[in-house]
C-alpha cells in the first residue's frame, strides 16, 4: 500500500495556515485515490519528535566518512538519527508544510533536513561526479506559507531563502517530482480569505495528479508481488 509521510514544520497546530492547508490537500488525495493509503505524520516540533544532533552524533558522521569504528556513544547517537532516516526513506510520497520563518525554514525543520541527510543514505558522493540523490521514485508536495513577504513585493517585505532552499534540497537528495504552492501574504494581506481558497483550489487539483502517482505506486507494488 503507498505510504504518506506527512512532515508538520509548525509549531502552532490548529492555529497553523500551512498545517490547515496541508491537511485539505491530504483529504483531497484521500477523496481522490480510488483505494487508501498509508498516512504518518511527523509533528517536528513535539518535545521527542528529534533526536540532538550534536557533539556525539557529529563525531559518528565524521568516523563514517573516514572508515572508522564507532564508539558505543556514537553508535548510540547514530542509530537515532538512523531511525529518522529510516521513517523518511520507507515512504512513497510526502507532504510539507513549511511557514517562512524569518525568511529561511523553521530551525526544527533544518534539524529534520540535517539529520536525514547523511552520506550512503539520502544521498552519495563521487569525487569526478560529486554528489547524487538516493531517494529517486518519490513524489512531493511543498506548502509554503508567509505572513509578510510574497512574491513580486518591494525588497524592505522581505525576501525568501526558505522555498529556495527547500526546493534545492529536494532536487539534492533526489525528488524531483515535486510541487510547490504557496499562501501569502497571510497577514498583511487585504484579501486572506481570498488568497486562502485560491491555494486551496491549486491543492484540490495538485491532489488529483498527485492520487494518480499513488495508483501507480500501488500497481507497481501489485505486479512485484
Amino acid at each position: 500500500m503507498p505510504s504518506i509521510l506527512h512532515i508538520n514544520a509548525s509549531p502552532r497546530y490548529g492555529s497553523s495556515d500551512s498545517l490547515g492547508l496541508a491537511r485539505h490537500f491530504i483529504d483531497s488525495v484521500q477523496s481522490a485515490a480510488p483505494e487508501t493509503f498509508e498516512l504518518e505524520t511527523l509533528n517536528l516540533f513535539d518535545d521527542d519528535a528529534l533526536p540532538a544532533f550534536g557533539r556525539v552524533a557529529a563525531s559518528a558522521k565524521m568516523a563514517v566518512f573516514m572508515g572508522q569504528e564507532q564508539t558505543p556513544e556514537q553508535m548510540a547517537a547514530w542509530e537515532a538519527a538512523r531511525s529518522v532516516f529510516d521513517q523518511f526513506a520507507a515512504a512513497d510520497a510526502y507532504v510539507f508544510n513549511i511557514p517562512m520563518w524569518n525568511s529561511g525554514i523553521p530551525y526544527a525543520l533544518k534539524q529534520w533536513i540535517d539529520i536525514v541527510t547523511q552520506p550512503g543514505w539520502s544521498f552519495g558522493f563521487h569525487p569526478e561526479h560529486g554528489y547524487t540523490g538516493l531517494m529517486e521514485g518519490k513524489l512531493a508536495m511543498a506548502i509554503h506559507t508567509s505572513g509578510v513577504y510574497a512574491p513580486g513585493v518591494p525588497a524592505m517585505f522581505g525576501a525568501d531563502f526558505s522555498s529556495t532552499y527547500f526546493a534545492d534540497w529536494l532536487n539534492f537528495v533526489g525528488i524531483q517530482d515535486a510541487a510547490h504552492i504557496r499562501f501569502a501574504p497571510t497577514v498583511l494581506n487585504t484579501d486572506v480569505d481570498g488568497s486562502r481558497h485560491l491555494a486551496e483550489r491549486e491543492l484540490s487539483d495538485a491532489a488529483l495528479l498527485f492520487a494518480g502517482k499513488l495508483d501507480a505506486v500501488r500497481a507497481s507494488e501489485l505486479i512485484s508481488k
